[in-house]
C-alpha cells in the first residue's frame, strides 16, 4: 500500500444474516450489504460516497471504523490492519479515526453536558487529567465556534447546528488522522448546512484531516470532495475526481442521480432532461446475476445478465482514477 494512503479497503463485504429455519435453527439467507468494496483515502484529502438510501453507505462507513465486523476483506489505517487488530490494539487505534454521526442530539448524551459528552473520548482514552480536559474541551468549543461558557449547558439548549458542532468537537478530541461523517448535514436546514460544511473545510486545511463523506445529496459534496464514489446495491458503480463524475458521466446509474439534483436556475433547468428509472430496487438478499443494476438500466442488454462488470478506466480515457463499472459506458 502506497503510503499517500492513510486510509484503504480491500475487497470489503458484510453480509448480514436473516430469516431463520426452524428445523436447522440458522438463518436462511444473506442480505449483502457490502460486497467487494475497494479504493484508498489520500492524506488531507475527501472521500464522497453517494447513493440512494439503501445502497450500503452507512454500513461501509462502520466497516471502516470497525463499528461491525467485515465478512471479509480489510481495512488499513496508515498500513495497520484494523479489521486484524486486538481489542487491545484496536482502542489504540480509535483515536485516529473517528466518527461524526447523522443526527446530532441523537448522539449526544441528554443527561451529560456539551462539555461533559466532548470529553468522553478523552476519558475513555486516559490521555489528559481531569482538570486538563476540561481546558481541552473548551478549546475543542471555540475552535468549532461555539461558546467555551456553555460547558454546562445540556444538549436541548442548543441547536441543531450547534449540538452538530459539539458531535465535530467530539471527533476532534483525540486528534484523529481520518473522520468518517455519516450525513454530517441532511438534519439541518439549508442555511446551517453550508457553515458546517465550511467549518468542516476550514478544520480539514488547518490540520491536515481525512474525511470519508457520506452524502444521499451530490449537489452537497461536489465542492467538498476531492473524490466521489457512486454505490450502488452495495457495489461502488463509479469512482473518480469531481470534475470527471459530473461532467464526464459514465454510468447510467449515476446520470440518473445527477438528473435528479434541483437546479436553481430556471434558464439552466429548462434544458434539463430528467432520468426516470424503471422498477425498484432489487432486494439485497437476491441481487441480479450480472450487472445489478441492469433491471433498472436503459442500456442493458444479454451481457448484462451474464457477466458481471468490473471497475475500470473507460477505454480510451486518459484519466486512469475516472473508473466505471459497467460494459457500455457513455
Amino acid at each position: 500500500m502506497s503510503d499517500e494512503f492513510v486510509l484503504a479497503a480491500r475487497s470489503l463485504r458484510k453480509y448480514f444474516p436473516t430469516g431463520a429455519s426452524r428445523m436447522l435453527q440458522r438463518p436462511t439467507d444473506l442480505v449483502q450489504a457490502v460486497d467487494d468494496v475497494s479504493f484508498g483515502l489520500r492524506r488531507g484529502t475527501t472521500l464522497a460516497v453517494v447513493g440512494e438510501s439503501g445502497c450500503g453507505k452507512t454500513t461501509l462507513g462502520r466497516l471502516l471504523a470497525r463499528l461491525i465486523e467485515p465478512t471479509s476483506g480489510s481495512v488499513t489505517l496508515e498500513g495497520v490492519d484494523v479489521t486484524a487488530a486486538s481489542p487491545r490494539e484496536l482502542l489504540a487505534l480509535r483515536r485516529d479515526i473517528q466518527l461524526v454521526f447523522q443526527d446530532p442530539y441523537a448522539c449526544l448524551n441528554p443527561r451529560h453536558s456539551i462539555g461533559q459528552s466532548i470529553g468522553t473520548p478523552i476519558r475513555i482514552q486516559k490521555t489528559l487529567s481531569r482538570s486538563a480536559e476540561k481546558e481541552r474541551v473548551r478549546e475543542l468549543m471555540q475552535l468549532v465556534g461555539l461558546n467555551p461558557e456553555h460547558y454546562n449547558r445540556f444538549p436541548h439548549e442548543f441547536s441543531g447546528g450547534q449540538r452538530q458542532r459539539a458531535g465535530i468537537a467530539r471527533a476532534l478530541a483525540l486528534q484523529p488522522k481520518v473522520i468518517i461523517a455519516d450525513e454530517p448535514v441532511s438534519a439541518l436546514d439549508v442555511s446551517i448546512q453550508s457553515q458546517i460544511l465550511n467549518l468542516m473545510e476550514d478544520l480539514q486545511a488547518s490540520m491536515g484531516l481525512s474525511y470519508v463523506f457520506i452524502a444521499h445529496d451530490l449537489s452537497v459534496v461536489r465542492h467538498i470532495a476531492d473524490q466521489v464514489a457512486v454505490m450502488y446495491l452495495g457495489k461502488i458503480v463509479e469512482i473518480g475526481e469531481p470534475a470527471a463524475v459530473y461532467e464526464r458521466t459514465a454510468h447510467p446509474y449515476t446520470k440518473a442521480l445527477l438528473s435528479a439534483v434541483p437546479v436553481a436556475d430556471p434558464r439552466r433547468a429548462a434544458g434539463r432532461q430528467r432520468i426516470v428509472l424503471t422498477g425498484d430496487v432489487p432486494s439485497p438478499v437476491n441481487p441480479p446475476s450480472g450487472c445489478r443494476f441492469r433491471t433498472r438500466c436503459p442500456k442493458a442488454d444479454a451481457r448484462c445478465a451474464t457477466e458481471e462488470p468490473v471497475l475500470l478506466a473507460r477505454p480510451g480515457d486518459s484519466d486512469t482514477e475516472h473508473r466505471v463499472a459497467c460494459h457500455f459506458p457513455d
